[in-house]
This record gives structure tokens, C-alpha cells and sequence, in this order.
């Protein structure tokens, strides 16, 4: 009788916009029988620090997040605070 737990990145989304949703699964084995998962959703803002994400996750964002992306992301959300604080 052998319990193991093992968490995966099983999705990897990125948006319009170049923020990169991703989704990680925990799942509890015993014996090559699942008994338990849970999901843990996570977002990525195009220029945020990668430290302590998933390597395949970080390799998405490495390709998404052109100059241009990050320029237009930064650039959207400025417009964004001017519209709030007008």
C-alpha cells in the first residue's frame, strides 16, 4: 500500500492581453488509484517576476511576453488607473 501526491501543471492559457492563466492539479495515489484531486488556479501579469513558477509555465511566459506585449500591457493599465482616478 503506497500513498503518493503529485502536483502538475495540466493548463496553460495565455490572453489577448498577455496574461498567462495556468492551472495546477494535486492529486493523492494510492497504489495507481486516484483517491483525492484539488485544483489551484494561478495568473501571470506579462513583465511580473517569474521566481518559484513552474518551469514550463515560466517558458510560456518567456515566449509571450515580447517587449511589445509588456509595453502594451503596462500601457492599458495606466490608461485604466487614469480612467479611475479621473
Amino acid at each position: 500500500m503506497s500513498i503518493t501526491k503529485s502536483t502538475t501543471v495540466d493548463q496553460i492559457t495565455v490572453t489577448e492581453n498577455g496574461i498567462v492563466l495556468y492551472r495546477e492539479a494535486t492529486r493523492i495515489m494510492e497504489d495507481g488509484n486516484q483517491l483525492s484531486q484539488a485544483y489551484h488556479r494561478s495568473s501571470l501579469t506579462p513583465g511580473q517576476d517569474l521566481t518559484g513558477i513552474p518551469a514550463n509555465v515560466a517558458a510560456i511566459c518567456n515566449v509571450a511576453w515580447t517587449a511589445e506585449v509588456i509595453a502594451a500591457y503596462q500601457a492599458q493599465v495606466a490608461a485604466q488607473a487614469e480612467s479611475v482616478g479621473a
